[in-house]
Parts: C-alpha cells; sequence; structure tokens
C-alpha cells in the first residue's frame, strides 16, 4: 500500500473549506474571535483639536521672544468641559491634557515654560511653535475610515480600537466547533484512580488546547471505551451538536478492538484517506460526514441545518496525536475560523548526526536556538512516540524528508517552529 504524502493529505483536508458564516457579538466577547467584515469607524478620533499636554492654550505670535508678553488667563479647559469662548492677542486659556484647543489658540505652552506671576497672568520661558503638542482632529482615525480589516483576529489593541470607533457590537467569525473523542477501555481521566492496566488520558486536553489556541470551540464528548455501539453514540452527539471538525483520538489503527474506523463508515462517513506517509502519525484518517444539527450549543435560536463534519482520527500515540495536530487540525480551524495558517519553517543547523531516513516524512523532536550563524537545531535521544516529556520540552521539529541521506553534526536542516 503506497502511502499519501504529508501535502497531499493537507491539501485533501482543506479541499473545498470555506470560512464560517459572520455573527454578531457585544464588544465585550469580541477578544480572540474574528472581523467577519472590514470594520469602519463610526466617528472621528480625536473628534477635535486637543491638548497633548498640560499647559496654556496661547497664540505663537505671542511667546516668539521669552518673557516679552504677559498673557492674561482668560480661563480654563479640561476634558469633557472645554472653554466656551476665544483667544485673542496677549491671551491664554489653562488646559489639560485631552482637552479641546479653544478657538483663536494655535500651540500649547507648556506648564514647565509658564511663569505664574502673582496677578495671574503668565510669561512665557521659552518660545513655542504653531501647532506644538496640538492633537489635530481625526490624528488618529476619520469618520468612514476603515480602521480594521475583514479576517482580522482581535487581541486588547484591535478591541480597544474597534470602541474607540464606536462599535458596540462587531461581526465576527462563527468559531469553529471541534468535538474530541477520546477512546479505550484503559483510559481514565486526569484525578480518577487507575486500575493496573489503565493510563490517563491526556491527549485531548492537549489537542483542545491547540484547537483553542487558533479560535475554536470545543466540545468534549470524554472517553468511550471500546465498543461499537458507543463510539457510534458519540458521533452522533457531536453532528447532532453541529459540529464542523470531529476529532477521534485513538482507535482508527488495524487492531482488532480499534473500532473507530468502521463504526465512522457505518454512520456514514466517507472516508478519503488513512495512513499518511510521515513518522510519527502513520495511521492519520481523514473523511466526511454529513450531518443535520438542531442548534449550536452555545445559541438558543440557531435553526436547524445541514453540513458537512470533517473527522480526523489521530493516532493513540499522545506525540503522533499532537504533532498530526499541529500539521492538520490547526491549518483545517484556521481555515474555517477566516485566517490564514502559514507554518513557521526556518533554515537550521544540526547540532548532532541524523541517521538516513525511510520512506516516510520525519518529524524529529528539538530544541532550537540561536548561535553565532544561524538557529541551532538538538535533536532529542529519544523520539518514542508515546513520550510527552520531549514534546512539552521542545520547541520546534526537525522535518526530514523521504530518502533524506545520512547527515552529519553542521548539516543544514529544516525546522517547523512549535512555539
Amino acid at each position: 500500500m503506497t502511502l499519501l504524502p504529508v501535502d497531499e493529505a493537507l491539501e485533501r483536508i482543506l479541499d473545498g473549506v470555506k470560512a464560517l458564516p459572520g455573527e454578531m457579538v457585544p464588544i465585550e466577547e469580541a477578544d480572540g474571535r474574528v472581523l467577519a467584515a472590514p470594520l469602519s469607524a463610526m466617528r472621528t478620533q480625536p473628534p477635535f483639536d486637543a491638548s497633548a499636554m498640560d499647559g496654556y492654550a496661547v497664540r505663537a505670535a505671542d511667546v516668539e521672544t521669552p518673557r516679552a508678553v504677559r498673557l492674561r488667563v482668560i480661563g480654563e479647559s479640561a476634558a469633557g468641559n472645554r472653554f466656551h469662548g476665544a483667544v485673542g492677542a496677549s491671551e491664554a486659556v489653562r488646559i489639560f491634557t485631552g482637552a479641546p484647543v479653544p478657538e483663536g489658540a494655535d500651540t500649547i505652552l507648556i506648564q514647565e515654560n509658564a511663569d505664574l506671576l502673582d496677578d495671574g497672568s503668565i510669561e512665557a520661558t521659552s518660545t513655542v511653535a504653531s501647532g506644538r503638542h496640538i492633537r489635530r482632529a481625526g490624528l488618529d482615525f476619520v469618520e468612514g475610515d476603515v480602521v480594521l480589516e475583514q479576517g482580522r483576529r482581535l487581541g486588547p489593541a484591535g478591541v480597544g480600537l474597534a470602541a474607540a470607533a464606536g462599535h458596540a457590537m462587531l461581526s465576527v467569525t462563527e468559531r469553529p466547533l471541534v468535538a474530541i473523542i477520546a477512546t479505550g477501555d484503559e483510559l481514565v481521566r486526569p484525578g480518577e484512580a487507575c486500575g493496573p492496566d489503565q493510563i490517563v488520558a491526556s491527549n485531548g486536553f492537549a489537542i483542545g488546547a491547540l484547537a483553542k489556541s487558533e479560535g475554536a470551540q470545543i466540545l468534549d464528548l470524554g472517553i468511550v471505551g471500546d465498543d461499537s455501539a458507543e463510539i457510534t453514540a458519540a458521533v452522533q452527539r457531536a453532528a447532532a451538536a453541529g459540529a464542523h471538525v470531529l476529532v477521534t483520538l485513538g482507535g482508527a489503527s488495524v487492531g482488532a478492538r480499534d473500532l473507530v474506523r468502521q463504526a465512522l463508515l457505518d454512520a456514514g462517513m466517507s472516508l478519503d484517506f488513512w495512513k499518511i506517509a510521515m513518522r510519527p502519525g502513520k495511521p492519520l484518517m481523514f473523511g466526511r460526514l454529513e450531518h443535520r444539527n438542531s442548534r449550536n450549543p452555545d445559541s438558543t435560536s440557531r435553526p436547524d441545518t445541514t453540513g458537512t463534519m470533517r473527522v480526523l482520527g489521530l493516532p493513540g500515540n499522545p506525540v503522533s496525536s499532537l504533532v498530526c495536530a499541529h500539521l492538520f487540525l490547526r491549518p483545517l480551524v484556521a481555515r474555517l475560523g477566516q485566517r490564514s495558517h502559514t507554518p513557521d519553517l526556518r533554515a537550521a543547523v544540526l547540532a548532532s548526526a541524523l541517521r538516513e531516513n525511510d520512506d516516510r516524512r520525519d518529524y524529529i523532536r528539538a530544541s532550537v536556538a540561536s548561535g553565532p550563524e544561524g538557529l541551532i537545531a538538538t535533536p532529542f535521544s529519544l523520539q518514542d512516540s508515546s513520550m510527552l516529556t520531549t514534546l512539552a520540552a521542545a520547541n520546534a521539529l526537525i522535518v526530514r524528508e523521504p530518502g533524506a541521506p545520512a547527515a552529519e553534526p553542521g548539516s543544514r536542516c529544516r525546522v517547523l517552529m512549535l512555539a
């Protein structure tokens, strides 16, 4: 059986994937969400010429020569409470940061450069050019300006900008719903007592965290035993919830107790491929399952819909599972969420030798650090696909193509950065 190349597998997984539709959310809930449409300013910022400093609004012509003119202070302009009047010759208005600049004034004499005299007037101790310390109306943006582009994932600065532009509600792309099923009689949840033949289920938490980092919401369907009926029921729950992606963990290999693939086929999944030419992660499965859901679990108003649930059957070994998720789940979730995912591939130099590769693309856990001539990649000596300690310690994967010859220390290589 010829194994499917990694790049072709990714192309098939992403084939036909379109961004999910938009929905309106309050700005308080917009952090981390992706804009479904360009965002235009509903107001001008600042809406008026504003002082950038505490001091005095004056005419530049009156302060051309230090201490040449006494300026009579005729009022005060504060943020939220402007001075209603005009500044004339030899006059000044006390002003504070953010306050509107009064009519007639064309510069700000900062308070450090003004001497307050006994009669309440002031003298400039330094000259000030016209326009100094004034934020002109529209300096930041003008009503109608596109301030945030479609597809932008909002962070604190983006949320703040949207608020400043006058938006209380934002149109954001619906978050991809990723359902996760862990399978195996040997699994127990963290904190539960382990029997003599059991292990703690860890994959689901790692995969869920990775999917959430790409903007997904997670539907954890828990641990399902090695029972076809239980697996089928869990798949049906994912479909009923309207999951865009179903991730199964383990149980998709060729053993007599590996029941996931057949259960999915019995549920109507169209199998695209099973097994790919990579290490770790050879037993990766991908298919599509048409479904009808009653509503999104986070919504009370979404009508019945039909759609395609993409199914990723990840290997049971935790390293294999997470490496496959980096390569295939992340770009799938990103595309559904109207974002692009570009793998962070970089050139590096090997710190130690690597043996020749076979017919699968190899992803070798490594530590990458900066050296005098670029990045240096140090592969871990143990690469067993069950060892999470090395994956947790790794910040990159060395990517070796099928048939790559043995490599000596100092050889060039490619690394996929993980963090």
